[in-house]
């Protein structure tokens, strides 16, 4: 049986986290209030959209449609302007190891990303060519825990859900894979991803001799 590999991007391959909490913290302070790295936790794997509606609530701050809009455009006009001298130097530990060991086995790989950023990110950083698929925030209607971004990534590479296996450093990516019938392997704190069925700090502790086994089963 085809076994189909999907990675999250923000946090499991990359750490464009950081940016995104600068460019929401530069938001929440040009209107009026703080914003915490504890409350950006609050953000992880959800779509820009119901970012913003959270951290309006965050600040009891009320918007009208076109400052909303207006609002999202200068986060993410923000946001680019960090992720613009990105490099290889910002890919995780061993995760190019991994995604060649699967590619030289000819595991079809895919990126089930929220980011709307996805592409040019991977471009920069020199990981796009290992990807048969990207499904990001450009592709989906419906944000994770929603399994759309996942269905949709398994169905691009030919692969059936029940054979895929999805790496996840945020709980609603992790709840995602696990609606969509999939293998999940949460990559961060053991203690907040306890839905994956498999967690690890980082891809530093998965050997490929786990990975081999993953495509065996």
């Amino acid at each position: 049986m085809k076994r189909g590999f999907i990675f999250d991007l923000d946090g499991v391959i990359v750490d464009t986290a950081k940016y995104h909490y600068l460019a929401w913290k530069n938001l929440a302070n040009q209107l009026g209030f703080d914003f915490t790295k504890e409350q950006n936790e609050l953000f992880k794997g959800v779509s820009r959209k119901r970012c913003l509606e959270i951290l309006l609530e965050i600040g009891n701050r009320e918007a009208t449609q076109e400052e909303f809009d207006t609002w999202m455009v200068e986060k993410n006009v923000d946001y680019l302007k960090y992720i613009e001298n990105m490099d290889a130097s910002e890919i995780l530990p061993d995760v190019p190891r991994v995604l060649e060991f699967l590619q030289e086995n000819n595991i079809p790989i895919a990126l089930g990303s929220a980011s709307k950023n996805a592409q040019p990110i991977l471009e920069k950083v020199g990981l796009l060519h290992y990807f048969d698929a990207i499904v990001d925030g450009n592709n989906v209607t419906k944000a994770k825990p929603d399994p759309e971004v996942f269905l949709l990534a398994a169905k691009q590479l030919n692969v059936i859900p029940e054979n895929c296996v999805v790496f996840e450093d945020a709980v609603a990516g992790v709840q995602a894979a696990n609606a969509a019938k999939m293998m999940s392997i949460g990559i961060g704190d053991k203690n907040v991803l306890a839905e994956a069925q498999l967690i690890f700090t980082d891809f530093t502790e998965i050997s490929t001799n786990f990975i081999k086994s993953l495509i065996e089963k």
